[in-house]
């Protein structure tokens, strides 16, 4: 899904997704201070973007969706 960078729809898309991360991975995660949360995101994002599942892409992960969507194309 791609939207113009400055419309509501990205805001949107904007807050949903860190309200993903801070929900699913940040709230589970140990959080001692600020440097063992940024440790962790890049493991936060990949899981994301690749383990995941959603409703509205079809109970897909956003990156095998997009790969999906390029291939129907």
């Amino acid at each position: 899904m791609t939207t113009p960078l400055h419309s509501p729809q990205s805001n949107g898309m904007a807050e949903s997704f860190v309200k993903t991360i801070k929900r699913d991975y940040a709230s589970l995660a140990l959080r001692p201070d600020a440097r063992a949360v940024i440790w962790q995101l890049h493991g936060w994002f990949e899981h994301y973007n690749t383990r995941h599942l959603y409703s509205a892409l079809k109970y897909l992960p956003p990156r095998t969706f997009r790969g999906k969507q390029a291939l129907n194309i």
